[in-house]
């Protein structure tokens, strides 16, 4: 899927959900007047209010009008854009963004032996994980049937502490997961993931390392969130 480049409002949404969540202004707070943070940004009015509705639209903020009013947080954005997931972790989480770059990074070699390693039964195994994909009706199911697919696939590496290791991350993350949500007309990108998980698992079937290839690269750019890259866990 071609990724689009953020719009200015856009970028400016995703600014101002890095200072939250960075602690510089906590739920509750103020993040001034309308004219402040057109100020404070340097963009015209209607790119402001273009922002505005993008983060009310995320249940961040609410402009309250007249005297002490202006824009309040009411709510925390997620730590991690994973394609058309948002993720929020429990207070304390260790780096959320960092572990899923470590679990790429773990899933692209793993991924690359399993496709000389996988047997019958491991193949089951990643066919029934895609088939929960497919039957997930709301967003952490999907995510744990993801999960659940490349635990199988790096088992089928037949190394075990590498496998040990994805499977301590993928442990933390689920463990401290504690909301997931799909982002709001991203159907098409949702559908885009499950159909390249089942041709990944293909390939590995078919010990196609040529399409293995390939949809590795279109698999990194699903995770990706073009609207806000900077939250979306980097790959290889």
């Amino acid at each position: 899927m071609s990724a689009r480049t953020p719009s200015r409002a856009q970028r400016v949404a995703a600014a101002i959900e890095d200072g939250i969540l960075a602690g510089r202004t906590a739920v509750g707070a103020s993040l001034g007047r309308r004219t402040d943070l057109i100020e404070a940004h340097g963009v015209s009015p209607t790119v402001m209010n273009e922002t505005l509705r993008i983060l009310r639209d995320r249940g961040l903020v609410e402009v309250r009008p007249g005297p002490g009013g202006g824009v309040f947080v009411i709510g925390s954005p997620p730590q991690v854009r994973l394609g058309a997931l948002d993720l929020w972790f429990s207070p304390g989480t260790q780096d959320p963004l960092g572990l899923f770059e470590a679990r790429n990074h773990l899933e692209e070699l793993l991924t690359t032996v399993a496709l000389d390693r996988a047997g019958p039964e491991d193949l089951r195994d990643m066919e029934w994980a895609v088939e929960e994909m497919r039957a997930a009706r709301e967003p952490r199911a999907f995510l744990e049937a993801n999960m659940r697919l490349h635990l199988a696939i790096a088992r089928a590496a037949r190394i075990p502490v590498l496998s040990g290791t994805y499977e301590a991350v993928v442990a933390i993350l689920r463990n401290s997961l504690a909301r997931v949500e799909l982002l709001p007309g991203h159907d098409e990108m949702y559908t885009h993931n499950i159909e390249v998980h089942a041709q990944i698992v293909a390939a590995i079937r078919d010990r196609d390392r040529e399409a293995l290839t390939k949809l590795g690269a279109l698999h990194r750019e699903d995770l990706v969130r073009a609207t806000d890259p900077s939250r979306s866990p980097s790959s290889p």
